[in-house]
């Protein structure tokens, strides 16, 4: 990540997102790493259990589709997939599994296929690492609104209400 951030996303809303919602997700989710995260250049992963074409399956699919239309549709994106997370991460990994991606080894923002597989690695981060995670910060949503884990803490609360109170000046400016 950059200095240390890692943006994730969809972690909390979308169970089963198709080609098209992962592509919206991939975008919604660097706007968020921009705005909120402070990321000058999101650099987005579309992970994957595979990496350009080591596996075949309909989820793999999924991702490769995803990419290509967030590529279309969103052209200042940075963004590269099918990516394991090690390929996303790891500059090494990501050289030798990856070669020519701009995004692989040095990625920042990472999009999981589905929401089990989010969930599940945002949490997994948290507590294994000892990462602080912020969130979920819900996404294309006309208004500000956000959520809280019932396993957070007061000082999660916190942070979440400032960042939601950040959000709203920001629309309210936006206008």
């Amino acid at each position: 990540g950059q200095d240390g951030i890692i943006v994730m996303g969809d972690v909390a809303v979308t169970p089963m997102p198709d080609a098209e919602q992962l592509a919206q997700i991939a975008y919604c989710t660097a706007q968020t790493a921009k705005s909120v995260a402070g990321i000058d250049e999101p650099r987005v992963a579309m992970l994957s259990f595979s990496t350009k074409g080591s596996a075949k399956h309909e989820v793999v699919d999924k991702v490769v589709e995803a990419t290509r239309i967030a590529k279309e549709l969103y052209p200042n994106l940075q963004v590269d997939g099918e990516l394991q997370a090690d390929a996303a991460l790891v500059p090494s990994v990501g050289t030798k599994k990856a070669p020519g991606s701009n995004i692989a080894g040095k990625a920042n923002v990472l999009i999981a296929p589905n929401l089990e597989v989010g969930n599940i690695g945002y949490k997994l981060v948290q507590r294994l690492g000892k990462a602080e995670a912020l969130g979920p910060i819900l996404q294309g949503i006309a208004r500000p609104v956000n959520d809280l884990s019932r396993g957070c803490s007061v000082e999660d609360i916190y942070k979440m209400v400032a960042i939601t109170a950040n959000q709203a000046i920001a629309a309210k400016e936006e206008k």
